[in-house]
């Protein structure tokens, strides 16, 4: 990417990490330190993970054990992702989510902020729970099944819950995920979609954060099958009135 395109980013996606303190950098020093304790006192199948969020999207400074595979230096989940966007909320506590193996994990995400109440870290746990669900759904079979014959068919387990939360292991996966989500959300093939439709898409795309990630116009106008060019135009029409939004997304008909 030339100059001219990173200056373009930055005007027009307006998507910023939270910047470092001296209070935060303190929080990350000392918080870094406990990650390792913390993680020995919970089950071996924990995880604890920390993220320094004026580094996104590669986040993460901090981990013990391997539930996710994830390493320091690696991007941050695309809920994290979208609140750097959204705002951060306090606390996310117990909240169910799946791999992409099919593992079922617990998870907790605890917003840690500085004296000025800046958001600067955010502490992650995720237990895997797949073995206490297997166990649970044998249990839960065995008591509503009392009394059936042999030949009867049998009682289906139930499917794990819609992820939250994704769990991956470089930017590029993390993008890929997420433009292919947007896109299919939409319910046409790129090559039928009208203005509107990738307007759609992009505007998507903002509120998660993506334009967090370097190379993140590009990536989305090569998924689309415009320029780059139209991409930023499209995150002029955004950041316009509602108004404005409107009367350009009814020009779908007239999309390159």
């Amino acid at each position: 990417m030339n100059e001219q395109s990173r200056a373009l980013d930055d005007e027009h996606t307006g998507d910023r990490a939270p910047r470092r303190t001296i209070d935060g950098e303190r929080l990350i020093t000392v918080f870094s330190r406990l990650v390792e304790p913390i993680g020995r006192a919970l089950p071996t199948s924990s995880e604890v993970v920390l993220h320094d969020l004026s580094l996104l999207p590669n986040s993460i400074v901090a981990v013990f054990g391997d539930v996710t595979g994830r390493r320091i230096g690696d991007p941050a989940t695309d809920l994290l992702l979208q609140q750097a966007v959204t705002g951060f909320q306090e606390h996310d506590l117990g909240y169910e989510t799946v791999l992409s193996d099919g593992r079922r994990m617990r998870s907790s995400t605890m917003i840690i902020r500085d004296v000025a109440n800046n958001p600067v870290a955010a502490l992650c746990i995720n237990t895997d729970i797949s073995a206490w669900m297997a166990i649970k759904q044998i249990a839960d079979v065995m008591v509503s099944v009392a009394g059936v014959r042999p030949g009867d068919p049998p009682v289906a387990l139930a499917s794990p819950a819609e992820p939250k939360e994704t769990f991956v292991r470089d930017v590029d996966e993390l993008a890929s995920y997420l433009i292919h989500r947007t896109i299919s959300a939409v319910g046409l093939p790129v090559s039928r979609m009208k203005k509107e439709h990738k307007l759609q898409v992009v505007a998507e795309l903002k509120a998660r954060g993506l334009f967090l990630l370097r190379e993140a116009v590009e990536m989305i106008a090569e998924s689309l099958e415009v320029s780059r060019f139209t991409i930023y135009n499209y995150l002029n029409e955004l950041s316009g009135s509602d108004e404005g939004v409107a009367e350009a997304t009814a020009e779908g008909a007239n999309d390159e």
